[in-house]
C-alpha cells in the first residue's frame, strides 16, 4: 500500500512533535507514558474539527497544571500551516480548528489510497487467534449460530485490515454426550433406510430430517451389518461418520455467509492426545491445581449430597467466586475442564486470544478468563483473552414470529434464511446493533427500500455514487481532484466525516467491535443522502452543474471518494457493495 499519511495519524504525529518540542525546552520532563492521548473529533463541532486531551493526560506526571500545558502546546501546534486556529476548553482541552486546504488534502488521500485507504499498521504483525461459531456439530446451522458467525467473521477482516495475523478457528465439541446422541440418531436413520419402521423419533433423539442422508450414506457403506448389533459395536464409529457429515454441512452452511475458519480443532483429539493431561501436569506444578472437596451446592443436604475429592482449579485467586472442578468422580472430563486445556494449547499459538460466545454461556466467562490467566501469565505476562457476548436474534415476519423449520426439527436453518434474504442483508443486519442487544430481524423490513432499513440505505449510498458518476460520463464530465477547492462548506463537512474512517478502523480493532464500522457507514450514507437530496430544492448544489464543469468534476470527485469509503466499509464487514438498485 502507499505510504501515504491520513489526516489523523499526521496529527498525532504533530502533537507528539509538539511534545517532543516541550520536552527539549524543559517545559516538560522526558519519559511521560502518551498511550493515553487521543486525537479524535470534538463531541460538538461548534467547537472545531479536532481534538486533544494531551494537556490533561500528562499534566499531572509533569506535576503541571492542564491548562498551563495546554497553552505551551497551543502555542506549537499553532505553528503547523494547516492550523486556523487552536483554543483551550474547560480544564485543559484543545481544540484545533483546520484549513479547508487540509481537509481537502484528505480527499485525494483517500483517491490516492482507494481500498487501502483506513488501513493500519496498528496490529504490529501480532497473532490474533479469533475463535467463532463453535457450534456442537449435531445438526445444520441455525439462526442462533448466525450472529455470532457474523460477528467474529467481521472482526477478524477488521483485525487484518488494522495489521493484525488472524487464525480463524473452530472449536468441534465432538466429545461430549451430544455428539453420542447424533450417533443414536444416525443409527436410527441408517435403520430406517435399510426399510425398517422406525416409527415417531423417540424423546431425546434428534428429529430433523437432515440425519436422512447420513442413515442413507451409512446403510450403502455397512449394509445391515450394524442394524440389530448392540451399541457397543458401533457407536464410536456412526459417532465419528455422523460429526463428519455434520462438519460438511457446517462448512455449506457457513460458506453461503461468506465464512471459512483456517482451522477446524477437535475435542475428541484434543482429549486423545493427552492435552488436558498435560495442562493439569502443568497447572499442578504451579499450584494451580489440587486435590479438595466442593462444597454442597446451595439447597443441598448431608443425606442428598455425597463428598467427593476432585481435581480442582484455583480460579478464586483469579476473581471467580470458587475453585472449578477440572474432571468429574468417573475420571472425564469436565466441560470446563476440556475447555482449558484447549485454550491451553491456542495460547501457545497466539499473541492474544478473542472467543465469540452465545450469551447463553455468560456464566462461564468468569472462570474460564481465571484459567487463561493463569495459564499464561503463570511464567511471564499473561496472554490478552477477550469473550465477546452475542445475544440472540428473534426472528420475525411482518412482525411475527417465524415458525420453526420442518428440515431442522425445531429451529430454522441459516441457510433457509439467507435464500430469502441473501447472504449481504443477512452479514450486514447482524452487525447493526451491539453484540450484547437483543435483535429482532423481520425478513420484511430486512428487505425494505426504506431509509429506516440500513442495509439498504448504506447500500443505496453506493449505488447512488455509481448513479451520479454515471450520468455525469453521459454529459461529459469526469471525477477530478484538480479543482476540488472550488468545493464549499457542505461539501467539507463530508470530507471531515469520511477522514474519521482511519480512525474508527483502529478503535474498531482496539475495542473487537466490528459493528462500529456498520455505524460508522450509516453515518456516511445518511451525510452523503443528505448533500444529494440539497440538491433537489437547490440547483446550485446538484453533482452534475452543466454551466460549471470544473465544480461539476470537483463534486463527482467527492461522490467517487465517498463511494470508495463505502465499499471499502463494506468490504470488512464481508458484504458486497451493489452498483444498481
Amino acid at each position: 500500500m502507499s505510504k501515504t499519511q491520513t489526516l489523523y495519524a499526521a496529527f498525532t504525529g504533530h502533537l507528539h512533535a509538539a511534545l517532543d518540542a516541550l520536552e527539549a525546552a524543559g517545559t516538560l520532563p522526558a519519559g511521560l507514558k502518551r498511550g493515553a492521548i487521543t486525537v479524535e473529533p470534538p463531541r460538538d463541532t461548534a467547537h472545531g474539527d479536532l481534538s486533544t486531551n494531551a494537556a490533561m493526560v500528562l499534566a499531572k506526571p509533569a506535576g503541571l497544571k492542564p491548562r498551563d500545558l495546554a497553552e505551551a502546546l497551543v502555542a506549537e501546534l499553532s505553528k503547523l500551516d494547516s492550523v486556523t486556529s487552536a483554543e483551550i476548553a474547560g480544564p485543559g482541552f484543545i481544540n484545533l480548528r483546520l484549513s479547508p486546504a487540509a481537509w481537502l488534502a484528505e480527499l485525494r488521500t483517500i483517491a490516492d489510497l482507494g481500498a487501502d485507504y483506513g488501513r493500519s499498521v496498528m496490529g504490529g504483525g501480532t497473532t490474533v487467534n479469533i475463535e467463532y461459531v463453535s457450534a456442537n456439530p449435531t445438526g445444520p446451522m441455525h439462526m442462533g449460530h448466525c450472529r455470532g458467525a457474523v460477528v467474529g467473521d467481521a472482526l477478524a477482516s477488521l483485525l487484518e485490515f488494522a495489521g493484525h495475523k488472524v487464525i480463524r478457528e473452530y472449536y468441534v465439541n465432538d466429545a461430549g454426550g451430544q455428539v453420542q446422541v447424533l450417533a443414536r440418531s444416525a443409527h436410527l436413520r441408517y435403520r430406517e433406510a435399510l426399510g425398517e419402521d422406525v416409527g415417531a423419533i423417540p424423546e431425546g433423539l434428534y428429529p430433523g430430517d437432515y440425519l436422512v442422508p447420513v442413515g442413507q450414506s451409512l446403510a450403502a457403506e455397512f449394509g445391515d451389518r450394524y442394524a440389530a448389533a448392540p451399541e457397543s459395536e458401533w457407536l464410536a464409529l456412526f459417532q465419528k461418520k455422523a460429526v463428519a457429515a455434520m462438519l460438511v454441512m457446517i462448512r455449506e452452511d457457513l460458506a453461503l455467509l461468506g465464512i471459512h475458519h483456517d482451522l477446524f480443532s477437535s475435542e475428541a483429539e484434543l482429549q486423545a492426545s493427552g492435552k488436558p493431561d498435560e495442562a493439569e501436569a502443568w497447572l499442578r506444578a504451579r499450584d494451580l491445581v489440587y486435590d479438595g472437596v466442593l462444597e454442597a451446592p446451595k439447597g443441598k443436604t448431608l443425606d442428598d449430597w455425597e463428598a467427593v475429592e476432585l481435581p480442582l482449579f484455583r480460579s478464586t485467586r483469579f476473581g471467580d467466586d470458587q475453585d472449578r472442578p477440572i474432571k468429574k468422580s468417573d475420571g472425564t472430563w469436565t466441560y470446563f475442564g476440556a475447555d482449558l486445556a484447549y485454550h491451553f494449547q491456542k495460547a501457545r499459538n497466539a499473541d492474544a486470544l478473542v472467543d465469540i460466545w452465545g450469551a447463553d454461556h455468560a456464566g462461564t466467562v468468569k472462570r474460564i478468563k481465571a484459567a487463561v490467566a493463569a495459564m499464561t501469565g503463570a511464567d511471564g505476562d499473561a496472554t490478552p483473552f477477550e469473550i465477546k457476548l452475542v445475544q440472540m436474534v428473534q426472528l420475525l415476519r411482518n412482525g411475527e414470529p417465524v415458525k420453526m423449520s420442518k428440515r431442522s426439527g425445531n429451529f430454522v436453518t441459516l441457510a433457509e434464511v439467507v435464500t430469502e434474504v441473501g447472504k449481504d442483508v443477512v452479514r450486514f443486519t447482524m452487525l447493526t446493533r451491539k453484540p450484547e442487544a437483543q435483535m429482532d430481524f423481520d425478513f420484511a423490513k430486512v428487505v425494505e427500500a426504506s431509509k429506516d432499513n440500513p442495509v439498504f440505505y448504506v447500500q443505496y449510498a453506493n449505488a447512488r455514487v455509481h448513479s451520479t458518476l454515471r450520468k455525469g460520463a453521459e454529459a461529459g464530465f469526469a471525477p477530478s481532484g484538480d479543482n476540488v477547492e472550488l468545493l464549499g462548506e457542505e461539501e467539507l463537512e463530508l470530507v471531515k466525516l469520511a477522514a474519521q474512517f482511519p480512525r474508527i478502523v483502529e478503535a474498531a480493532a482496539s475495542a473487537r467491535e466490528a459493528h462500529r464500522i456498520a455505524f460508522f457507514l450509516g453515518d456516511l450514507a445518511a451525510a452523503f443522502h443528505g448533500y444529494w437530496n440539497l440538491g433537489n430544492d437547490r440547483v446550485d448544489k446538484r453533482f452534475i452543474n452543466v454551466a460549471d464543469g470544473k465544480l461539476t468534476e470537483a463534486r463527482l470527485f467527492l461522490a467517487a471518494q465517498i463511494g470508495q469509503l463505502v465499499r471499502n466499509g463494506l468490504a470488512l464487514l464481508g458484504v458486497e457493495a451493489v452498483e444498481e438498485m
